[in-house]
């Protein structure tokens, strides 16, 4: 049973439309290429053709583009690398079996040693082993077109494709600025390790093919907070969240809306419909950026635009349908603490809305969730 266990897969579940991301971006990759800058047909004038290796690149990089062999320097050094290998074993050894093998062989030792692993590399290798026709007529120009060429333009579109799926490609290095542009790391990647001793974890664990240093520290801040929700006990949003809410409409004018920020000093308002149904929610934040927007179109001598659009506004004022957000996190009653922490530990959110069949019956604050751990922080020193 334990056997036939392991032969069942290895990878997590996967939602199916990371899958169809994925897929559509190897789509739009290659044939982009195929299109406009290389050619399906075998083209031994130019050399700019797709090669089959190229699909196995496009797994990588649309597919698991925070994987360290999908990096850029693995995928461009590694396919380059391994051509020149296979080209110059194919230009010596006739025996074709020696020569397929030879030219995968020394090519996977010289991707390591370039630290440039790229596992379509041995492919690259192979093809240009199998090909000796094509290395006749093409030499080593064969490293440069198509393979260089082909794999920079396909590094190219995984890099604009994934910054328009909300993917991030090339991967986070350690030393990225934070989410709010300060040197300071995320507040759950700051663990007290340094990088040096987080490549030294992967590297005892020879996991450094299979993970960034950025993303092992990403890994553990989660793993750290799951383990700060169990010790909370087993708390939900219905037990945290705050009843009594103050709610405005999509309606409500700006003007409004920054009173009772005043009023009630509070740092998110909900935006309900009829019978409570949640629309979205106004962040403090999003008056004051709107306040800095007007400001700046003052000071930038545009009067009379401003002018023309305060006058727009006596007609129609701006409201709370103009600012809100509808695309943060939500919660049920029923959501756990666990689940809360990641949702508000980076600052992006200051209040997750908590849901019933669409309506807002409550609302986690940062505050909600402080005092809710320092509470069992407390219950727990006690005991």
């Amino acid at each position: 049973m334990h056997i036939l266990k392991s032969l069942g897969p290895a990878v997590a579940r996967v939602p199916a439309r990371e899958a169809l991301r994925a897929g559509l971006g190897a789509l739009i990759g290659l044939g982009l290429s195929g299109l406009f800058l290389l050619s399906p047909a075998v083209d031994l004038d130019l050399g700019l053709y797709l090669v089959a290796p190229f699909g196995a690149s496009s797994v990588l990089l649309f597919a698991v583009p925070n994987s360290p062999l999908a990096q850029p320097w693995s995928a461009i050094v590694g396919n380059t690398v391994a051509a020149l290998v296979g080209v110059a074993v194919c230009l010596l050894v006739t025996d074709p079996v020696l020569r397929i093998a030879l030219a995968v062989g020394l090519a996977i030792t010289a991707t390591i040693l370039c630290r440039a692993v790229h596992p379509p590399a041995g492919a690259v290798a192979m093809t240009a082993a199998m090909s000796p026709d094509a290395v006749a007529h093409l030499g080593f120009w064969f490293a440069l077109t198509p393979i260089a060429f082909g794999t920079i333009a396909l590094v190219l579109l995984a890099t604009l494709y994934a910054r328009l799926t909300g993917r991030r490609y090339p991967f986070r290095q350690f030393d990225d600025p934070s989410t709010h542009g300060t040197a300071d790391r995320n507040p759950t990647e700051r663990l007290g390790l340094s990088e040096e001793e987080l490549t030294g974890i992967l590297e005892r664990y020879r996991q450094s093919f299979n993970l960034g240093v950025e993303d092992l520290a990403r890994l553990i801040g989660a793993a750290e907070l799951q383990a700060a929700a169990h010790s909370s006990g087993p708390l939900t949003a219905q037990d945290i969240m705050s009843r009594n809410l103050v709610t405005v409409t999509s309606n409500t004018p700006l003007g409004e809306i920054a009173d009772l920020f005043r009023q009630h000093h509070f740092t998110s308002l909900p935006v309900v419909g009829v019978d409570q149904t949640f629309l979205g929610v106004i962040f403090q934040i999003h008056l004051i950026s709107q306040a800095r927007d007007d400001a700046l179109r003052l000071d930038r001598g545009f009067r009379a635009t401003f002018r023309r659009l305060l006058d727009r506004d006596r007609e129609r004022p701006m409201t709370a349908a103009d600012i809100m957000s509808v695309a943060g996190p939500r919660a049920t009653g029923a959501t756990p603490i666990g689940a809360l922490l990641p949702m508000m530990a980076d600052g992006d959110t200051d209040a997750v809305p908590v849901l019933e069949y669409g309506k807002i019956v409550g609302i986690v604050t940062r505050t909600d969730l402080v005092a809710a751990l320092s509470r069992s922080a407390a219950r727990a020193g006690s005991v």
